[in-house]
């Protein structure tokens, strides 16, 4: 399915610089650079310092020029020229060495991502696209989430007002043929294991339901990968898909969900990839992490889009991490991004 056509937006894209340390700073760079249609009212949350470095760095090797530019905010940031790259500062800058973790640069990250955050929940820009992070960065500057998921969703909950539960997301996985929907996200496996409950999965089922319909205006034909070899093989290598999964497919089904399975998950994700033009599946809803992910990335990388459904705005990411063995070096592939940025400009 094509991610559609652009569109003219009323307000600003926001993108998030990332962990300085890795190729955030660099992609968005060749971004603006490579593509100034896609990048046209874009504007960067991030460090100043941190890009006009970068930019100096990578100059030579752009097709054209680009000119970085401090903005006040989103506003100032929707006049900048085409041949600008504006950028609205977020928290303090601080000297990091490339390709390295430090508390600094998780620090500088996640005040960009609080920023960007709040501007969309203020609904002063149109969407957000955010440059990876690095977790344990994260973390040793003392931010208490996993990563951009969970600090989204805690974020959102508190500007609605709610409790995180009250604002339920799933993270889809997308490249060229392919969209998968994880019921759990950054936990070990063996809590990835225990998440495989009836309530999780409904609500993995509906979110991806809800958000699909809204984002594409129709229902989404959903297929469910089992849990274990041979999607259990009738019990004989594990109950999960009896006593659980299936029940859960029965009710989504009851509540008029177009939804199948479980099928096992060797076989399930390829099926839904090589449909050839007889299309039957639009999402596959994977059990964890790395179920949904192997696929995903094996089959398209570089072109490869996180979103995340189920917030008040619209948030997508390139599929890949902070690439520390790259950072700083000038060969990093900007093009997830960019594909990351027209999803976030073709949703309605």
């Amino acid at each position: 399915m094509s991610m559609g056509t652009l569109k003219p937006l009323s307000q600003p894209v926001a993108i998030t610089m990332g962990d300085p340390a890795g190729i955030g700073p660099e992609i968005i760079i060749k971004a603006f650079a490579l593509s100034p249609e896609l990048t046209q009212g874009c504007c960067v949350f991030g460090d100043v310092p941190t890009l006009q470095n970068q930019l100096t760095q990578l100059a030579p090797l752009l097709p054209r020029r680009l000119e970085c530019v401090a903005v006040r905010d989103v506003a100032q940031a929707g006049q900048s020229l085409s041949h600008q790259l504006p950028v609205i500062q977020c928290g303090e800058s601080q000297p990091i060495a490339m390709g390295q973790v430090s508390a600094q640069a998780g620090a500088m990250a996640a005040a960009a991502v609080q920023s960007a955050t709040q501007a969309a929940l203020k609904g002063e820009v149109a969407a957000l696209v955010t440059a990876p992070l690095n977790k344990k960065a994260l973390q040793l500057s003392g931010v208490v989430f996993p990563g951009h998921t969970e600090m989204l969703q805690s974020l959102a909950a508190a500007h609605l007002g709610v409790p995180v539960s009250g604002v339920p997301v799933r993270m889809m996985l997308s490249c060229p043929g392919l969209r998968v929907v994880l019921v759990s996200i950054h936990v070990p496996l063996r809590e990835a294991i225990e998440s495989v409950t009836v309530e999780n999965l409904l609500q993995t089922f509906q979110v991806t339901h809800d958000s699909w319909l809204k984002l594409h205006g129709y229902a989404p034909r959903m297929r469910v990968a089992g849990l274990n070899p041979h999607a259990g093989e009738e019990g004989l290598f594990g109950a999960e898909e009896i006593a659980l999964i299936a029940p859960a497919i029965q009710m989504a089904k009851a509540q008029g969900l177009h939804i199948s399975g479980p099928y096992p998950p060797d076989t399930v994700f390829m099926h839904a990839h090589s449909q050839q033009g007889q299309k039957d599946t639009d999402v596959v809803v994977a059990m964890y992490h790395d179920q949904g992910l192997i696929p995903v990335k094996f089959l398209g990388l570089e072109e490869g889009v996180n979103q995340t459904l189920g917030l008040p705005f619209v948030r997508t990411s390139p599929d890949h991490g902070t690439a520390f063995d790259i950072a700083g070096k000038g060969i990093a592939d900007p093009r997830s991004l960019l594909a990351a940025l027209k999803a976030a400009k073709t949703q309605p």
